[in-house]
C-alpha cells in the first residue's frame, strides 16, 4: 500500500463520495476508485460501501480509517520536520472550530498572527458543535480543536473566559432581575441551540436535575436569538457567542444565579507527536494570551 492510497481512502470516507474526493484532489473519479480498490484488494476486506451515490465506511473500514489518519498524521509530521530542516516552513494545519466564540472572535485574531509568522503553512478550518470538534480531534481529522476547558484528555492552552447567560424577551418578567436561576427558566418555553455551547447548556440543567421545556431546537445561534426576540421562548448561551453587533432587537441577557463560568482554549491529542505547524500554533496562541493580544475577544470588547 502507498500513502497516496491511504490519503485517497481517508478523503473518500470523509466526503462520503468518490466524485467529491476526485474534485478535491483534482484527479479523475476512476483514479480515485482504482486507488481504493487496490487498497481493499491488498487488505482483503471491503473498506467502503457504495450505495445510492454515497460511499460509507464499513465496520472494518471505520477501524482502518482511524489507523490511516494516525499514519497520515505521522507522515505530515515527518514532512514538516524535514521542511523545517531545509528552512522552507511548509505544511498544513487543520483546525476544528465551534460557533461564534471561536470562529468569529478567537480564530481571526489567531490566524492573523499565525499567517504573518508562518505564511507557508496552509490552514484548513472545519466548524461544528463543540463536542463534534473534539470528536474530529480524537479521530485525527483535525490537528487542533477549540474546546471548553478543562479537559484532561488533551494537551490544552487556555485562551479566554466568559460566563453563561440567560437570554430573555425584552419585556419578560425575568428581565427585571439582575440574575436569573436555571430553575426559573424551566417554567418557560425554552429554545435550545445546537451550535457552540448547546451541549454545555444541556449538561447544566442535567447537573441541577432540572428539565427545561424545550419547544425549539435551533441549529444556529441566530435562530435562537430571533426566537427569543419574538417572545416565543427563553434560552441560555455563552456570553462570547453573542454577536458583537445585534442581529435582532427585542432580547436581553442576564447572568445566571449562581454564576457559571466557561473557559475556552485550544486542545491537541499529544504535544510530542504533534506536527511542527500545530505546535507553532499552540505556542503562538499562548504567547498572544500572555501579551494581551486576545483582549478583543473578551466579553464586552
Amino acid at each position: 500500500m502507498t500513502l497516496t492510497q491511504l490519503e485517497i481512502f481517508a478523503l473518500v470516507a470523509e466526503m462520503q463520495g468518490f466524485t467529491a474526493a476526485a474534485v478535491r484532489l483534482g484527479i479523475s473519479q476512476s483514479g480515485v476508485s482504482h486507488a481504493v480498490r487496490e487498497l481493499e484488494r491488498e487488505l482483503g476486506v471491503e473498506l467502503l460501501q457504495r450505495r445510492q451515490g454515497r460511499a460509507e465506511p464499513t465496520d472494518i473500514g471505520l477501524q482502518t480509517l482511524e489507523r490511516v489518519r494516525s499514519i497520515l498524521g505521522l507522515a505530515e509530521v515527518m514532512r514538516q520536520e524535514a521542511a523545517d530542516a531545509r528552512g522552507l516552513r511548509r505544511g498544513t494545519l487543520r483546525i476544528g472550530s465551534f460557533g461564534p466564540t471561536s470562529s468569529l472572535r478567537l480564530l481571526p485574531l489567531l490566524l492573523a498572527g499565525y499567517r504573518h509568522e508562518h505564511p507557508g503553512i496552509e490552514v484548513y478550518v472545519d466548524e461544528g458543535p463543540d463536542e463534534l470538534a473534539l470528536q474530529w480531534l480524537q479521530a485525527r481529522r483535525v490537528d487542533i480543536a477549540f474546546a471548553a476547558l478543562p479537559d484532561a484528555r488533551f494537551a490544552t492552552c487556555p485562551l479566554v473566559e466568559d460566563q453563561m447567560v440567560a437570554v430573555l424577551p425584552a419585556g419578560h418578567a425575568l428581565a427585571a432581575r439582575e440574575r436569573v436561576a436555571l430553575a426559573d427558566l424551566c417554567a418557560e418555553p425554552f429554545a435550545l441551540t445546537g451550535a457552540g455551547s448547546g451541549e454545555m447548556v444541556s449538561r447544566l440543567f442535567l447537573a441541577e436535575r432540572l428539565r427545561p421545556d424545550v419547544r425549539y431546537r435551533c441549529g444556529q445561534l441566530l435562530s435562537t436569538l430571533e426566537t427569543v426576540a419574538r417572545g416565543d421562548a427563553v434560552s441560555v448561551v455563552a456570553e462570547l457567542s453573542l454577536p458583537s453587533r445585534r442581529c435582532a432587537d427585542g432580547y436581553v441577557t442576564r447572568p445566571l444565579q449562581p454564576e457559571v463560568r466557561r473557559q475556552v482554549g485550544l486542545a491537541m491529542l499529544d504535544e510530542e507527536r504533534a506536527s511542527p505547524a500545530a505546535r507553532a500554533f499552540m505556542a503562538m496562541a499562548a504567547r498572544l494570551r500572555r501579551e494581551g493580544g486576545l483582549a478583543q475577544a473578551q466579553p464586552g470588547a
